[in-house]
């Protein structure tokens, strides 16, 4: 495993696997420990500033952003980062509780004059994204002196997906062209006709029905389907069920994103770096393929840096992006009475905080849930449950909380040319 180096004055050195040596400086007062995972210590004396040449490879994605850092025949850091996807559920539910609160109050005309998006504005979903790939990216900087940066992302065609044999003006002439809205296109598309009785009811009054709720499957035209009001009614009484055959079509989610955040990510990192630049898809697909790589997100991201060929030792980071904050105040239910229960727990009980890596029965975790008694729910990264409750004083506090949740894997067994080449 290797250990990164930082300077004295703060700028990244190259990384050293002589853990004999690091063990003396630490002993001896000369370096001082400033992250446990991944394992970096700071220089307190002053040390030559030789580095090599590393180049950081950024596999972009809605989900998932795979890192490595590579210099020509080794691989120095890697990482496979889980994105947060909450957010959108997350304003809706605020969406519905402030619509709920606002109903109770006088009648307000609406004013829209005064709202107007900023140039370059982003929904704050993919704003988020965007960010977490340029905190990532700034945060290898902090540990690595990289000197190049190559980024992939993919660039989507959502219409040729749709309709492969679309071309020229066509791509202008959206399936929604022609019609004063949403309801309007779902309407007409369906022959004005009910997919649930196909007319058997004879109701004439027709509802655009959500297969997915709103509030999770928006209102795409792929979501939306014409039922008359008999079957929209005896549906949400649970008179009735649907076909199976009605289900919602294909979603394009992540390819909109990336089609989205590409431009944004790639200029704002030529903002940030030297040098920059860009790559695609089917070339790292190509390069994984003749090197026998696995399919993994930092696997994709070595193949971008250039580098496949270079030998790792099997390490990698795992990281899980969290919300910082929980904001809603009150539980959404009311206790009898009309008490509105507070939702928010202390915010430190017992000197331990939500997303605290503890030791645990000689096992790393994090604690994801406490109780003002000092009771702790604890879970590994990947969300799987350690117990649902054990006291503090069986804990051991190993690092405080952040926004990025990491834990050290090993991805594959070392082999023994990564063995032979980190112990010269």
């Amino acid at each position: 495993m290797l250990t990164y180096v930082i300077s004295k004055n703060g700028q990244p050195l190259m990384p050293t696997s002589r853990s004999g040596k690091v063990r003396r400086l630490l002993r001896d007062k000369k370096a001082k420990v400033v992250r446990r995972c991944p394992f970096t210590i700071q220089l307190l004396y002053k040390a030559e500033n030789n580095v090599q040449s590393i180049i950081l490879g950024v596999d972009a994605g809605s989900k998932h952003i795979g890192i490595s850092a590579t210099t020509d025949d080794m691989v120095l850091y890697e990482a496979d980062i889980e994105l947060r996807n909450d957010i959108v559920d997350l304003l809706s539910t605020r969406r519905e509780a402030r619509r709920t609160r606002r109903n109770r109050l006088r009648y307000r005309a609406p004013r829209f004059d005064n709202r107007h998006k900023p140039e370059g504005w982003l929904a704050p979903l993919i704003r988020q994204k965007v960010d977490s790939h340029l905190k990532v990216i700034a945060d290898v900087h902090k540990l690595l002196p990289i000197s190049k940066v190559i980024i992939e992302i993919a660039s989507f065609d959502i219409q040729k997906i749709k309709n492969p044999d679309i071309e020229g003006s066509a791509y202008q002439q959206g399936e929604q062209l022609g019609f004063w809205n949403t309801r309007e296109y779902v309407l007409f598309r369906d022959g004005h006709t009910c997919q649930c009785c196909h007319g058997k009811s004879k109701d004439k009054v027709l509802n655009v029905h959500h297969i997915e709720s709103r509030k999770t499957g928006g209102d795409a035209p792929n979501n939306l389907i014409t039922l008359c009001e008999t079957c929209h009614t005896n549906y949400h009484k649970g008179l009735i069920e649907l076909p199976s055959s009605i289900k919602r079509g294909m979603k394009f989610n992540d390819a909109t994103f990336m089609g989205i955040m590409r431009w944004s990510v790639y200029n704002k990192l030529k903002e940030l770096y030297s040098d920059v630049s860009l790559t695609y898809g089917y070339l790292t697909k190509n390069t994984r393929i003749e090197n026998v790589l696995p399919k993994e997100h930092y696997a994709d991201a070595r193949c971008i840096s250039g580098n496949p060929t270079a030998v790792s030792d099997g390490t990698v980071y795992y990281q899980k992006k969290v919300r910082c904050h929980n904001r809603q105040i009150h539980k959404a239910n009311l206790l009898k009475g009309g008490v509105r229960k507070n939702n928010q727990a202390p915010y430190i009980v017992k000197g331990y905080r939500l997303f605290d890596k503890v030791l645990y029965n000689k096992e790393e975790c994090f604690i994801t849930g406490r109780r003002s008694s000092g009771n702790f729910m604890l879970r590994k990264l990947e969300w799987s449950k350690i117990t649902d409750s054990v006291s503090y004083k069986k804990l051991t506090l190993l690092e405080t909380a952040k926004h990025y949740l990491t834990e050290r894997r090993m991805a594959i067994p070392p082999t023994a040319e990564a063995c032979g080449f980190l112990c010269q």
